[in-house]
């Protein structure tokens, strides 16, 4: 039935490069953790020749061309927006578990991905996207604004987690450690939010041990180690490079800029 309304549909993601584009990345993450063929075309603001055209100015796009069976090549659906995307793939392929398959834990999964695609301006704007960076020192401006967004944060996976819990044991599920038990939209929505915490050594006081727990089954999942991969094998290619995200703390002498390693593996206890 689901597969019916897809098997003659094809997906195309644009994004810019997803070594910085958070938007992009959670787009990417959710087709590659649900196993939905899909093509991908990356670009870059910061190099006028690998610029989006006009009616991509806005990234991630989704293009759906479904075969129309004539001579004429048919013209591609559009979805514009990482949430409007999860939420399409999800009605498209109702078989696999994009969202919780039980009410409640689907609320839980939605709120938080709303909550995501909404909230946290301060520490987007204070610590912008960019997975391989690594930036140390007093010098890292962390406002009281920035440290209410991580607090908020912080007590949303835990409560997230917490109910999801209990509901899980309600119903006699397996919890596999992600935020609503299986891995869903709303875990590809903070998944980002993981490397702004790591690339900026983003003080986690009063982190719960459910939220850490989660944030180490995060980074030691298969398929987002795999997309980590990407992200380096991104770094090695000039083109996708965007100095201003890189350089971002150039004229700050009390900031010391570098880069993780691709081995780098998250450990819950130096948290």
């Amino acid at each position: 039935m689901a597969n019916e309304r897809t098997t003659s549909a094809n997906y195309t993601l644009y994004v810019y490069y997803t070594r910085y584009s958070s938007w992009g990345a959670r787009a990417q993450l959710i087709l590659e953790h649900f196993d939905i063929p899909y093509k991908v075309q990356y670009y870059n603001f910061a190099k006028p020749s690998l610029c989006p055209p006009a009616d991509l100015s806005t990234l991630p796009v989704l293009d759906v061309t479904t075969s129309s069976g004539g001579n004429t090549e048919p013209e591609p659906f559009r979805v514009r927006d990482s949430l409007a995307i999860a939420e399409y793939l999800a009605e498209q392929f109702p078989s696999k578990p994009l969202w919780p398959a039980d009410p409640h834990l689907r609320v839980l999964a939605r709120v938080a991905a709303a909550t995501m695609h909404s909230s946290f301006a301060a520490l987007r704007d204070a610590c912008p996207s960019n997975f391989v960076a690594r930036f140390e020192g007093p010098g890292i401006p962390f406002s009281d604004a920035v440290a209410k967004d991580v607090s908020k944060l912080l007590a949303l996976w835990d409560s997230t987690r917490v109910a999801a819990k209990k509901r899980l044991e309600q119903l006699g599920q397996t919890d596999q450690g992600f935020l609503c038990g299986a891995f869903s939209i709303a875990d590809a929505f903070f998944w980002p939010v993981l490397w702004r915490l790591r690339s900026y050594n983003v003080p986690l006081k009063g982190i719960s041990e459910d939220a850490l727990k989660w944030m180490e089954t995060m980074w030691n999942d298969p398929v987002i180690k795999a997309q980590g991969r990407e992200y380096f094998r991104q770094a090695q290619d000039p083109q996708t490079e965007v100095p201003v995200y890189d350089d971002v703390f150039k004229n700050n002498p009390d900031v010391t800029s570098g880069k993780f390693t691709e081995d780098w593996v998250f450990e819950a206890a130096s948290v």
